[in-house]
């Protein structure tokens, strides 16, 4: 078994760490089995939680009308932690991605468009990652939505907050000087 971000050197640390611990090991062993016995996806978003509905969805002082699609939990979690966005969420679940045999198919697409057609937002905020995958995913998405007449907006691009205009790259700079706002 593999977990992602950890190297030979730390797993072994883990290992000898958890083998001298046994309590700890205990207690992790636990929390793993119930992890795996309560979290369960979101039947309306596919957000991770522990009922039917995610505590997004089930949350009365939501925007209904607006939904932003995200690729996985962890970039819903990035937005959440802002605590400016007041809508939904459409977890997808990756992106498309012929490489990886990834297809719209193997995405929560289908569940997006009979969500859609359920509950009819006002507007679609696409917010894939804006590399070659989440554009493909962002495009293929604009093409299905945009018959449905409703609204689809995409996340601003461009430089960070802090950064330095000469050392962004090329397509950087382009996409801020296309997202660029009147003050």
């Amino acid at each position: 078994m593999r977990l992602p971000g950890v190297g030979r050197k730390t797993a072994s640390r883990y290992v000898f760490y958890l083998l001298k611990n046994q309590e700890d090991t205990k207690l992790l062993s636990q929390l793993l089995r119930e992890m795996v016995e309560k979290v369960r996806l979101c039947s309306q978003c596919f957000n991770i939680g522990e009922s039917t509905l995610c505590s997004i969805c089930s949350d009365p002082k939501r925007d209904k009308g607006l939904i932003c699609v995200v690729e996985d939990v962890e970039a819903l979690l990035a937005i959440e932690n802002t605590l400016s966005f007041k809508g939904l969420y459409h977890v997808l679940h990756g992106a498309i991605s012929p490489l990886e045999g990834i297809g719209p198919k193997e995405l929560k697409i289908k569940e997006l468009l009979e969500r859609i057609k359920r509950v009819k937002p006002r507007e679609i905020i696409l917010a894939t990652d804006p590399d070659v995958e989440g554009e493909a995913t962002a495009l293929y998405l604009l093409r299905t939505l945009k018959p449905l007449g409703i609204r689809i907006t995409r996340l601003a691009q461009g430089l960070p907050a802090g950064s330095e205009v000469e050392y962004a790259d090329p397509q950087t700079l382009i996409s801020a000087l296309e997202g660029r706002r009147e003050l």
